[in-house]
């Protein structure tokens, strides 16, 4: 399984992003997107239920960032908004299996991981 992470970039405070990944058509659950900054352990950022749409967020992206998915491109999409220096970070998506284990947030319960893609804003 593949995963293709792109649409990161350099940009200033208050701007807008999104990022896209494409995944091969594996049975899965969720596919979510982590960040990491540097010195900082990876966080989970949002998640979204493949089979209904269902989805969930950290605290600190809610109403500013947005998952969603095209089922027929396998491709799950975060659309960033309102961007702050804090969020900058490479950002992983990463996709479960059938029979994963483990909360939406839980890094363990993703079987795979794009290359990352890194998102840097400016002040």
């Amino acid at each position: 399984v593949q995963l293709q992470a792109s649409g990161g970039g350099l940009v200033q405070t208050g701007a807008s992003l999104r990022l896209s990944c494409a995944t091969s058509g594996h049975t899965r659950n969720f596919m979510g997107w982590f960040r990491q900054a540097p010195g900082k352990e990876r966080e989970f950022v949002a998640a979204i239920k493949w089979e209904n749409d269902s989805t969930y967020y950290a605290d600190f992206v809610r109403g500013r960032f947005t998952i969603s998915r095209d089922k027929v491109r396998n491709t799950v999409y975060l659309h960033m908004t309102s961007l702050k220096p804090e969020d900058t970070a490479v950002y992983y998506c990463a996709v479960d299996r059938e029979f994963s284990v483990g909360r939406y947030d839980y890094s363990g319960r993703y079987a795979y991981w794009g290359q990352g893609t890194l998102v840097t804003v400016s002040s």
